[in-house]
């Protein structure tokens, strides 16, 4: 680094944050800890290895701690101070995206895993019915790749291969249609409409859906900065 660098605050902390991949491995982390398996399936584009050294620079630089999870000895990495202070930045950053980056979104763009992973998250547990709810998803140019939530309060688990469970709602559809409904772009059920997504099962879990599907957090802050000003 120059010597400008070294008595620079904004460049020493951009060295750090804005290595590639890096504000995504901390947007996973502000969900709270995550284990290795769970960092690279909210950030799939990332190569094992990369995130492997990502890792461990954040925990250099004090961003991150690896922690011991219970007796089989795994471990999981959560944010410290430093890191959870990072927060604003992440939100500003993932506003300014939100508000001018993710207008076109095409199915050729955009990977199902990293979607499926993010629909997980935002799934609205408190909206659950009591029993167990199988949706299974598929893709129309992804035909070779099948995607299962197992919905259960207070869980949400994403399964890749069939859990062997009944299977209570199946979803085919576009993956730029769920990218649009994932960011508040639009409702399922004007999607259904327009024939981008179309889900079949019993009527009332069929009803039920659109009120299990959450929206980007980011949406509720753009909205809310438009507000302010």
């Amino acid at each position: 680094m120059t010597a400008y660098g070294q008595f620079c605050p904004v460049a020493l902390g951009a060295e750090i944050f804005a290595e590639r991949w890096t504000p995504l491995i901390l947007r996973e982390l502000l969900f709270g800890p995550r284990s290795f398996s769970d960092l690279h399936r909210g950030v799939p584009r990332i190569s094992r290895n990369l995130l492997t050294q990502r890792l461990e620079s954040l925990r250099s630089s004090g961003i991150i701690e690896q922690v011991e999870t219970d007796r089989e000895h795994r471990h999981h990495y959560r944010l410290t101070l430093a890191g959870r202070q990072l927060s604003p930045v992440i939100d500003a950053l993932g506003t300014w995206g939100y508000n001018w980056a993710c207008k076109d979104l095409e199915d050729e763009n955009l990977d199902p895993d990293f979607l499926m992973w993010a629909l997980r998250r935002m799934v609205r547990v408190e909206a659950l019915p009591e029993e167990r709810v199988v949706v299974a998803f598929r893709f129309r140019r992804h035909a070779d790749r099948y995607y299962w939530l197992v919905l259960k309060r207070p869980e949400v688990d994403l399964c890749i291969k069939d859990p062997g469970y009944e299977v209570s709602l199946e979803v085919d559809g576009t993956v730029a249609a769920f990218a649009h409904i994932c960011l508040g772009h639009m409702g399922l059920l004007q999607a259904m409409r327009d024939g981008d997504v179309d889900v079949r099962g019993a009527p009332h879990y069929r009803n039920a859906l659109p009120s299990w599907l959450g929206v980007t957090r980011f949406a509720t802050l753009a909205r809310n900065a438009t507000v302010s000003h």
